[in-house]
């Protein structure tokens, strides 16, 4: 059973895993990042011993997770100290398994599929944990921590969880950016963005019950080309909202024709 773990990165995720594995108890061995500040700044939270030396890193901790941007992953693993034996993980969407074999004969993935913050805390009980394993030895440890966690665990194999990440992005980063842009518009006009938080949290809700192909709804739906014109009128100042708003409408249109036709 896992009851140590070294947190290798400090950023929004790795902030949030580590307040999580302190809150069940479960001891946070070290923190790693790559800067003193930020390793000590996650340390206190969960009163760890800190280092922004790799090779300086705890040993004889149950697991170790690689925490950092998916660009940063292959650098820490070159520059941690050798060790076949050690039970290592990292918590990417779009890096496959494979890439963690040359360091480690007993590795896997422990993917929490949510966006995360440093300031917001994490509510890791229904957070899916999508998990993938070396061998069986590994998982079973790494399915016993992520249900110590959490109530949604998953086996998901690298392609899928690819696949999931995909998906995310859509959802989430696409759809925050939007979010962004429609804050901009309505601050620019001195309104209050508050206004259209019940609309999105309505809109969130709706899928929990309706299928987002059935919860469309709006001119571009309606193919209503007179609110369309009017709208890219309104944006004239600002092209690139006026491009995104133009492939926007086009898409919903082309993918609730098409989902007709396919009906027919």
């Amino acid at each position: 059973m896992i009851q140590s773990v070294v947190i290798i990165g400090s950023g929004n995720l790795a902030t949030q895993l580590a307040l999580a594995l302190a809150g069940k108890e479960i001891q946070v061995g070290q923190v790693y990042s790559r800067t003193l500040e930020g390793a000590r700044e996650l340390a206190q939270k969960v009163n760890a011993p800190f280092t922004n030396d790799l090779s300086s890193l705890a040993v004889n901790c149950d697991l170790y997770v690689v925490a950092v941007k998916d660009s940063a992953i292959r650098e820490v693993l070159m520059n941690m100290p050798p060790d076949k034996n050690r039970l290592l993980v990292h918590t990417a969407g779009s890096i496959a398994m494979k890439e963690l074999a040359p360091f480690s004969d007993h590795h896997g993935v422990f993917y929490p599929l949510q966006t995360f913050s440093k300031t917001r805390k994490a509510d890791f009980s229904n957070i899916p944990l999508c998990i993938e394993a070396s061998d069986a030895d590994t998982l079973q440890k790494l399915q016993q921590l992520a249900q110590r966690l959490s109530s949604s665990v998953q086996q998901v194999n690298s392609q899928d969880r690819k696949t999931l990440h995909l998906g995310a992005v859509f959802v989430n980063n696409f759809v925050n950016h939007l979010y962004a842009i429609g804050a901009e518009i309505l601050e620019h006009n001195q309104l209050d963005f508050n206004l259209l938080k019940p609309l999105i949290r309505e809109t969130a809700s709706k899928i929990e019950s309706i299928h987002p192909l059935d919860a469309q709804t709006g001119p571009a739906l309606r193919n209503d080309q007179q609110i369309a014109q009017a709208h890219l009128k309104m944006l004239e100042n600002q092209p690139e909202f006026q491009e995104i708003y133009s492939f926007v409408t086009k898409s919903i249109a082309h993918f609730h024709q098409k989902q007709k036709n396919d009906l027919l």
